[in-house]
């Protein structure tokens, strides 16, 4: 057993977990983190779609109750009804772009380098969008209409890009078309749900030939630590947003990003194009 990977698992594992539901980009940090722990190999590939599974998996948990409801009263309750249109709306962006662009995206763009550029981009946006004024119209997700999910779902399409965080992206949106800031980031949660079980299945289907039942040990350790970091991310984010901005994730955004360009620029680490 090499625990070496055992470790790196580990660490992949919470930075995923942690980062998956923030306005930080996880798919970024996994590409900055996986290069510079040299996890870029075939079986890196398929690991990363495992920690994303249990992310998704952690949020279901939390809003287990809610997800109950929703599912109890589709036949019966119209507003469970409508929210879960309101869901499918704010997919179909992503999931139409995705099946388009999916392949390209991930053979030019997944580099450190392009990630960082998306967090410091994607900071300054977060900054611009902060300093405007802010007059929220819907308190709840059950107050949206079908035109903001839309638009929703269209922010969130921009986070493709890697770095952007689809996170991010979502919330963002949220606050510009109206959602207060709870309402915005548990959409964004909610949305993240057939969104990221969607692209996780076709990740799977696209590298079914790389699974090896000897990497299990590995991907059971990313699995747990994505799982476990997630829940306590998203607990600590929903408390967080009730009585915060989110300049202070877009400045760390920008100072993350600015170091990997720095390291690049200075020749302290060799990053791969």
């Amino acid at each position: 057993m090499d625990y070496s990977l055992l470790f790196i698992a580990l660490i992949l594992g919470i930075i995923e977990g942690l980062t998956e539901f923030l306005p930080v980009s996880s798919t970024g940090h996994l590409i900055i983190f996986g290069s510079l722990l040299g996890y870029t190999d075939e079986q890196s590939k398929v690991f990363k779609i495992v920690i994303q599974l249990a992310a998704i998996l952690a949020v279901c948990w939390d809003y287990r109750a809610r997800l109950a409801r929703v599912a109890g009263g589709l036949g019966s309750d119209p507003a469970q009804r409508r929210f879960v249109g309101h869901l499918l709306i704010a997919f179909l962006p992503a999931a139409v772009l995705g099946v388009l662009f999916h392949s390209a995206i991930k053979a030019y763009l997944f580099t450190p380098l392009t990630v960082a550029g998306a967090l410091i981009v994607g900071g300054l946006v977060i900054l611009y969008i902060e300093k405007r004024a802010y007059h929220p119209r819907m308190q709840s997700v059950d107050e949206m209409d079908w035109k903001v999910a839309l638009k929703v779902g269209f922010a969130q399409a921009v986070a493709m890009f890697p770095g952007v965080s689809r996170a991010g992206a979502t919330i963002m949106g949220g606050l510009i078309f109206g959602l207060s800031r709870k309402a915005a980031t548990e959409f964004s949660f909610f949305l993240a749900i057939p969104t990221m079980l969607a692209a996780t299945v076709y990740d799977l289907y696209k590298n079914w030939a790389l699974l090896d039942l000897g990497d299990l040990p590995v991907f059971a350790v990313g699995f747990v630590a994505s799982f476990v970091s997630a829940m306590i991310a998203v607990k600590a984010f929903l408390g967080f947003v009730s009585n915060h901005t989110f300049i202070g994730f877009a400045w760390y955004r920008i100072v993350f990003g600015l170091v990997v360009l720095l390291t690049a620029y200075a020749g302290w680490v060799d990053w791969p194009t």
